[in-house]
Formats: structure tokens, C-alpha cells, sequence
């Protein structure tokens, strides 16, 4: 059976997770890897027209789908498959810059990614908690090259980057000194509180040249999802060949490491910890989950 998967843009983060998992479902299937424009608003209208199988989102997408709501024109009944990841998002500047907090953006000129993008919602989102007015810094609406190369330049004065490893932000990093804003005192608490798509994440040092200590950041669980169109077995199928190959995975695909520990959450955490905005898993992924002794 063809099965078609909806991701980012070629090299993005969900198109290098999409074509990780195209090679251990290629032994039964033929699998095509669609970079969608919006990326997750891309592959959810994908699904609902029936062209994808299976899409990668971030998670607060989701449950805009289903209910219709902006930029969403009508009900998307989609459903959850399987998580993809954690990752931190961040905000990057030069290391000769004088930004160190969040805070210090205002008055300052930042790239918040192009406005139909995920990247875009997220900063609209993040501010929106925090009280920061878009009237109070210069959004400058770059893709992440393109925010990279004006960064580099000096063309602005911070970038919001995606999850790392990112080739964008690798590239930047080798070729300038570079340094990751930090959250005021109890921003991250409330960003987290407030948004449940939201997670605490770590940024490693050493992550990327100029990340001298941990930090902590905004993560967004990652999900790939599905129509409840999809056929039972297909999607039990899947999940049961992410689930069996999280650790394979994982080694093929820096982005899929800590899989098997998200997977775990479902033990733990009971179903709902995959059902982000009420979006309910699909029954072929329930079935695999309970064969895999992670659901009850």
C-alpha cells in the first residue's frame, strides 16, 4: 500500500523525521515524503482531503483543526497517531550582542519566521502569555535561511530558531558566535502553565557552538497525526513499527532520540498525555498501544 506523509519543508526538522520513518516502513510499502507548505497547517488540510495518510504537527496545531478554528476553514476530524518529538525552540543573537533576557528584544528588530508558518504562531503565543506587545519590538518575517544570513549580517538583532539539530542553525553557529536568549524569572513557568502544548526543555551545552551551559526553553511536542478516514490496520501498523523501532530510530535520527521515553508517558501518563487539544488518538493506534503494553 502507498502511504504518503505530509512534513516540513526539505531538510526542515519533521521532513528529516518523515524520511527517517520512510525507511523502516520501505521494506512493505511505498512511502512518499511531501513537504507541505505551512507545514503543519499543510499536512492537516492534506489529511482532510484524503491526500496524506499521515502528517507531522506540532501539537498545539492540532486541536485548531479539529475544532475549525482560524486558519482552519471547517472541522478537521483529525486524530493522533504517535508522538515525534520534544524540542527546544529559541530565540539566537550574536554573542557581541547586548540581548541576554527575553525581555531585552523590545525596541530591538526580530525574526519571528514568515506569517503562515508554525514558527510564527508559536511567538504570537509565547508573547501573548508574557504580556509583550508585537508594538513594542520590529517582527521582521524571515525563513530560517533567510533570518540566518540578516543575523549573521547584522541586519537584525535576534532569530527565532526551530528545534535543534537544525541545519540552519548548525550553520550559523560554525560560522558565527552566537548565543541563546534566557527566560526571566518565572516566564518559563508561565508559558508552560498556560499553554498545555507546551513542555520544559533543555538545551544541552555544547548543543551548538556557543551554548556553554544548559538552558532552559520552550518545547513543543512534536506528533504526527492522521483522518479517522485512515484504515484501522494501517494505522495500527505504523505506530507498531515506530513503537518496535524507537531506539533504531533514535540512533538514525538525533531528532528521535528520547522516543522510547515519550512512548513510556503513555504508561505513566495514561492516554491522554497524546491527546493534545482534545484530539483523540486514532483506534488503530490505541490497538498498537495496548499490544505494546502501554495501554491498559
Amino acid at each position: 500500500m502507498d502511504i504518503r506523509i505530509g512534513t516540513s519543508e526539505i531538510d526542515g526538522t519533521f521532513h528529516r523525521q518523515g524520511m527517517a520513518v520512510a525507511d523502516i516502513l520501505h521494506p512493505n510499502h511505498t512511502v512518499e515524503i511531501e513537504p507541505m507548505a505551512g507545514s503543519s497547517v499543510g499536512s492537516a488540510l492534506g489529511l482532510h482531503t484524503g491526500h496524506l495518510q499521515f502528517g507531522f504537527s506540532a501539537s498545539n496545531w492540532v486541536g485548531r483543526a479539529l475544532r475549525g478554528e482560524d486558519p482552519f476553514k471547517e472541522p478537521i476530524e483529525i486524530r493522533m497517531a504517535a508522538p515525534a518529538n520534544v524540542g527546544p525552540m529559541f530565540f539566537v543573537v550574536r554573542a557581541d550582542s547586548g540581548l541576554r533576557l527575553i525581555d531585552d528584544m523590545k525596541g530591538r528588530k526580530v525574526s519571528v519566521n514568515v506569517t503562515n508558518s508554525g514558527m510564527y504562531q508559536h511567538t504570537r503565543t509565547i508573547f501573548g502569555i508574557l504580556g509583550i506587545s508585537f508594538d513594542e519590538f520590529e517582527p521582521v518575517h524571515l525563513g530560517f535561511e533567510e533570518g540566518a544570513a540578516a543575523l549573521k549580517a547584522g541586519e537584525i538583532d535576534a532569530q527565532w530558531q526551530c528545534p535543534i539539530p537544525n541545519p540552519v542553525m548548525t550553520e550559523l553557529a560554525a560560522s558565527t558566535d552566537v548565543r541563546v536568549l534566557e527566560y526571566g524569572p518565572g516566564q518559563l513557568e508561565k508559558v508552560i502553565a498556560e499553554a498545555a502544548f507546551y513542555r520544559r526543555a533543555i538545551m544541552s551545552a555544547g548543543a551548538f557552538r556557543g551554548v556553554e551551559q544548559a538552558t532552559a526553553q520552550v518545547g513543543v511536542l512534536n506528533v504526527i497525526a492522521t483522518h479517522e478516514r485512515v484504515e484501522h490496520e494501517l494505522v495500527h501498523e505504523f505506530v507498531m513499527t515506530m513503537i518496535t523501532n524507537a531506539k533504531a530510530l533514535g540512533e538514525a535520527q538525533e531528532l528521535y532520540r528520547g522516543l522510547a521515553d515519550l512512548f513510556a508517558e503513555l504508561k505513566t501518563e495514561g492516554q491522554s498525555v497524546f491527546e493534545p487539544g482534545g484530539v483523540a488518538l486514532h483506534p488503530g493506534a490505541v490497538l498498537a498501544y495496548q499490544e505494546a503494553g502501554l495501554l491498559p
